[in-house]
């Protein structure tokens, strides 16, 4: 009996030793917020710069390519766990910034190299933007959503006030220089251009200022819905946020590099493929939004339909709140003519666009039928784009 006592207290003695202490629990939740691939692949950006492996042919072209799509996807998660410190709204705010500040880089950068049609560059990738995120990204979560929850909820008035910006930017930036007369549409005058720029940041930034401060429960989860349990999930600590936040900006550098070297292999292939350049820019936003629609579309299978909605619309408003007065500021500074109006068939679709999210996203509630509406008319912009 002794010796059964003496065994059972020398089992409580080492359940005792292995209790998980508070601080072993924030260091396990910062070693999983900060995975070694995370790392390493922003790490090799720089690596395949040096060694020019995008002006190689065959082997290190693809490699090169590899890691840059490696590099976005690391931002991506660097941004994601920074966007978890700082909380909603903030959260989502941080993940559209990091998208579009990716975006801009590597319009800027393959403006800069002067490869393909500079002018139009922008506006495709601007556009194409747009097209993602309205119908595939919107789309996807609310098919996904749909499936599995059978109808999802969200508040209604955070989504009208960014379609409502959305609808306002995307008119004044791409439509309306095809109807102004002081130079042949679809350009702007050098006044023009600055006005649109100014007025796309004053509206982003007001978007933003809402969104952050003064009504930012309009972009919070309904307060009768049930959270999951992940969404409650602990923050990582100050220090691996700031890890984080230095390997993203590691990650942007290699993707901003990594694309200015491998723009001419791109436009060669599309051009090789019998495709319009317009790809190119379908390929720039579809690249960037890659992991950000993965994100938005796990909101969504998570019943976290309000986080989804969050990203897919602040990616939209940056799209263009950012990347237009940034493409401009280039355009001004270098003398470059900038073309920014859509065709007539582009302006159909887009009005098509605004309009079924108008009625998809106005009563607050969603179901698989609004998802397959959204995707059908991406397919047509993908179909009518390569067969126009």
């Amino acid at each position: 009996m002794a010796g059964a006592t003496d065994r059972e207290a020398a089992l409580a003695a080492e359940r005792e030793e292995v209790v998980v202490t508070p601080a072993t629990k924030r260091a396990l939740r910062d070693r999983a917020a900060l995975p070694l691939w995370s790392l390493i692949i922003p790490a090799l950006g720089p690596v395949a710069i040096l060694l020019n492996l995008a002006k190689t042919s065959g082997i290190g072209v693809l490699v090169a390519a590899i890691i840059m799509f490696g590099c976005v996807i690391a931002a991506v998660h660097h941004a994601e766990v920074v966007a978890h410190k700082v909380g909603e709204p903030f959260g989502t705010l941080v993940l559209a910034v990091a998208v579009t500040v990716i975006e801009v880089s590597l319009i800027v950068s393959l403006m800069l190299s002067g490869s393909g049609d500079v002018a139009t560059l922008a506006r495709d990738t601007v556009f194409a933007a747009i097209m993602i995120i309205l119908n595939f990204i919107v789309g996807i979560c609310l098919l996904v959503g749909g499936i599995r929850h059978h109808e999802q909820r969200f508040v209604l008035r955070g989504v009208s006030a960014a379609l409502s910006v959305l609808a306002a930017m995307a008119v004044l930036s791409l439509v309306l220089p095809n109807y102004t007369s002081t130079v042949p549409g679809p350009t702007l005058s050098s006044s023009q251009l600055t006005f649109v720029a100014i007025v796309s940041l004053i509206l982003y930034a007001t978007f933003v200022m809402v969104q952050t401060v003064r009504h930012r429960d309009y972009f919070l989860p309904a307060a009768d819905g049930a959270l999951p349990k992940d969404a409650h999930a602990e923050p990582p600590s100050v220090k691996t946020a700031w890890i984080a936040f230095g390997v993203l900006l590691v990650a942007l550098v290699g993707v901003v590099l990594l694309a200015k070297d491998l723009s001419p292999t791109i436009e060669a292939a599309v051009l090789g493929a019998g495709l319009p350049l317009t790809v190119v820019g379908i390929l720039i936003a579809g690249l960037v939004l890659a992991p950000e629609s993965l994100a938005a579309v796990k909101a969504a299978r998570k019943d976290r339909l309000q986080t989804s909605l969050n990203l897919a619309m602040g990616s939209a408003l940056a799209t263009i709140g950012l990347t237009i007065p940034s493409v401009a500021v280039v355009s001004l500074v270098m003398g470059w003519p900038l073309s920014l109006g859509i065709d007539a068939k582009s302006m159909v679709l887009f009005a098509l666009s605004m309009l079924v999210s108008t009625l998809t996203l106005g009563n607050g509630r969603t179901t698989v039928l609004a998802g397959i509406v959204h995707l059908t008319i991406f397919a047509a912009y993908l179909f009518t784009t390569v067969i126009p």
